[in-house]
């Protein structure tokens, strides 16, 4: 086990931040001026242990930096319209409130750990918006139901992308990247199209986030974009 102050990162889970630095790297700097970040990206040196915490302390100064740089957006306010658990799998539960630890949501668990469940992976955030527009167009799907933990309605979702900050009830986090849909979700979608719901096709995938301050969360509570 690694651990960088209260994140703990298996040897898998190292390896596969590592592996994916890159693609997160390129999702932060996305349409935003780039150069604001190109001095922090880190040099690996095959490592495992040095090259983690390369990658972690670049990811964390990324945001700071790029907001400096006056390149993401503005304030705003939505509302926590959802909480979502599950012992594993899909779909994820409602529940009313729920305690928000640096790993996640407390009684939350993956069904598999390959693709989840990363420090940086510790909340799933999705919109209502976004839902609705896919009931709408006549897939059978609702809150949870394709594992995010957190639904929330009234922010505009092209904002809420990697780099930014979202204070829910006491509860901070940075979203830190797009989370890739999975076969798991396509019988939520008309002939099982889960692949509508990539950030390649638009605002509508789901997002990571770092937990960077835990606390309670309650189903009602505001979603402040970048407090």
């Amino acid at each position: 086990m690694i651990e960088i102050g209260p994140y703990r990162f298996t040897q898998t889970d190292a390896t596969r931040t590592i592996g994916l630095f890159a693609q997160m790297w390129t999702q932060l700097g996305a349409g935003r001026d780039a150069t604001a970040i190109e001095h922090l990206m880190p040099a690996f040196t095959g490592e495992v242990d040095a090259d983690l915490r390369a990658a972690w302390q670049a990811l964390a100064a990324a945001g700071p930096a790029l907001r400096a740089a006056g390149q993401l957006p503005q304030r705003a306010t939505g509302v926590v319209a959802q909480l979502s658990r599950s012992t594993g799998g899909v779909p994820k539960h409602s529940v009313d409130a729920a305690d928000v630890g640096f790993g996640g949501i407390a009684g939350d668990k993956q069904s598999a750990r390959m693709h989840h469940g990363r420090p940086w992976q510790a909340l799933c955030i999705w919109s209502t918006e976004v839902i609705e527009a896919f009931a709408a167009a006549g897939h059978p799907l609702s809150a949870g139901d394709a594992g995010e933990n957190i639904t929330v309605t009234g922010l505009a979702w092209a904002e809420v992308r990697p780099g930014v900050r979202l204070q829910m009830g006491e509860v901070l986090c940075e979203v830190s990247g797009y989370a890739i849909p999975c076969s798991k979700n396509a019988q939520w979608f008309t002939g099982g199209a889960f692949d509508l719901m990539h950030h390649q096709r638009g605002p509508m995938s789901r997002v990571y986030a770092t937990v960077l301050r835990p606390g309670r969360l309650v189903a009602g509570d505001p979603a402040i974009l970048e407090p």
